[in-house]
């Protein structure tokens, strides 16, 4: 009876999807060149499953996003703004305290 309950304890865990995480990435948009191009950008990125915020900077040129990373990915982000005709590249993360 042991047994049955370990293995079904370990089937079930190796069976479990890898839990998802919310991410937070900083996006270099450099291609905003007027007021209103947050507005596209934020849309295009907003767009994107699996995206739950969006702020647009565009005194600093920059989108900061969250998104689950079960569901998208940063490059799928940068691939919508492209698409919207603001191309952007991942800005380095300062997690490591520099």
């Amino acid at each position: 009876m042991k047994l049955r309950f370990i293995l079904l304890v370990l089937i079930t865990l190796l069976s479990t999807p890898t839990l998802a995480a919310v991410q937070t990435v900083t996006l270099s948009v450099t291609g905003m060149n007027c007021a209103a191009c947050p507005l596209t950008v934020k849309t295009a990125l907003g767009k994107v499953n699996g995206v739950t915020r969006v702020e647009v900077s565009y005194e600093n040129k920059e989108a900061v996003v969250t998104f689950d990373d079960s569901v998208t990915s940063v490059d799928t982000l940068t691939q919508a703004t492209g698409n919207a005709g603001y191309p952007s590249t991942q800005k380095p993360s300062n997690a490591g305290g520099e």
